[in-house]
């Protein structure tokens, strides 16, 4: 890892009507509207699904480091986050973000382990320290046969 501080800086352009595109050094062009929520189509990754997916890789990310580093072998991860957004003394924003994580380890793996470096890597997972909204794991753990 680089010395901190890091910056990331992405663009946006748009015109009074239609998409938005996003760009980032080195990065391809990322499309995004509004979600159907908010009137737009509901075809398009939106400024609210980017975030709940940030949520969702961030949690795996943090998870290959710590497991890593704590020498933990395993096989799979499948990760799925859900943001819950309300209307919260006048202010529309994320309250909640529910991360269901399901763990495949080989057989003989210390289950306890695993689920403790779940939980570990929810409460390290830097996107969800960055915000306000509170944010929950639910984790299940699968072995291999």
């Amino acid at each position: 890892m680089q010395d901190l501080p890091h910056h990331y800086h992405v663009s946006a352009e748009a015109e009074a009507e239609g998409n938005i595109a996003l760009k980032a050094d080195n990065l391809p062009q990322l499309v995004t509207a509004p979600p159907a929520e908010f009137g737009g189509p509901g075809d398009q990754w939106s400024p609210e699904t980017l975030l709940v997916g940030a949520v969702a890789d961030c949690f795996i990310l943090t998870f290959r480091a710590i497991s890593r580093a704590s020498k933990l072998e395993w096989t799979g991860l499948e990760c799925s986050a859900e943001g819950l957004l309300e209307r919260v003394e006048r202010v529309t924003r994320f309250t909640r973000f529910t991360v269901r994580a399901t763990l495949t380890v080989p057989a003989g793996t210390d289950i306890e382990k695993a689920r403790r470096l779940l939980e570990k890597s929810e409460e390290a997972c830097l996107i969800t320290r960055s915000m306000l909204a509170e944010s929950h794991l639910e984790a299940e753990i699968s072995v291999a046969d």
